[in-house]
């Protein structure tokens, strides 16, 4: 079994790129189209495959050419897919992206067969869960799916890490008591925290209160101005980063 096992989303990307975004009603003629696998499950694993880990994901896709793709993008990375299932009823999630030339994005995606990835999987998945040495998880899947494969890990014993993307507006806070690892973004940060993320200062003190609510260390990413890192252990520490271009925000980081 894997040592790294991720439980979560799969979505195929539709990219547009073009001068401007088209207003309501208006069409405007794209500059270049991209279509490729992603989801942040899936680029959670791929990226974790290609550091050396030895990653299996448990997941849902449709039974269809994107689903496929996905697939063996994944298995081409070196990612276990054994426990990806494929749905006869909805198709694979998909994203469907506008790039403007000045690397501003609007994105809508359809979450098709990750919805039916459910409680029950979890708990039908429970040794091979349970034979991680970290689970990975995040959005873009049923809240209560997500909540249970996180108690099944947690009972296990398992190191678990929560990437907080994107933000549910059906939060709920209790959740946190089965993660060790969160992760967010300056705007997540805010959403769970009920605090200001604006600043680094104002950043590391609403990462050290969601601390309270069950996790061992709190990363919070804040785009230009680097990350904040808030852990039990008394560490309240600011990482820097170096200035770059954006190009385009929506490039998968993995696959």
């Amino acid at each position: 079994m894997a040592d790294i096992v991720v439980f979560g989303s799969i979505v195929h990307d539709l990219i547009s790129y073009t001068e401007v975004f088209p207003r309501p009603g208006e069409s405007v003629r794209g500059l270049s189209f991209e279509s490729g696998p992603g989801g942040k499950g899936a680029n959670q694993a791929a990226q974790a495959a290609r550091l050396g880990g030895n990653v299996l994901i448990i997941a849902r896709v449709g039974n269809d050419s994107f689903g496929s793709q996905n697939i063996n993008a994944l298995k081409g990375q070196g990612v276990n897919i054994d426990y990806v299932e494929k749905s006869d009823t909805v198709g694979t999630a998909t994203a469907m992206v506008t790039v403007s030339q000045h690397g501003e994005n609007s994105i809508v995606v359809t979450l098709g067969a990750n919805l039916e990835l459910s409680e029950a999987r979890a708990e039908e998945l429970e040794s091979v869960i349970a034979k991680a040495k970290i689970f990975l998880c995040q959005y873009e899947i049923k809240v209560d799916a997500l909540r249970k494969a996180l108690e099944v890990a947690k009972r296990n014993n398992v190191r678990t890490f929560f990437n907080f993307a994107p933000a549910e507006p059906t939060f709920d806070k209790s959740i946190l008591k089965y993660v060790d690892i969160l992760c967010t973004n300056e705007n997540e940060t805010e959403f769970a925290s009920g605090m200001s993320a604006e600043t680094v200062e104002d950043a590391l003190k609403a990462a050290q209160s969601l601390l309270s609510f069950g996790p061992s260390a709190v990363i919070a990413t804040l785009g230009k101005n680097g990350s904040v890192i808030a852990t039990k252990d008394g560490i309240l520490k600011h990482v820097e980063t170096r200035p770059v271009k954006a190009v385009d925000t929506t490039v998968s980081c993995a696959l």
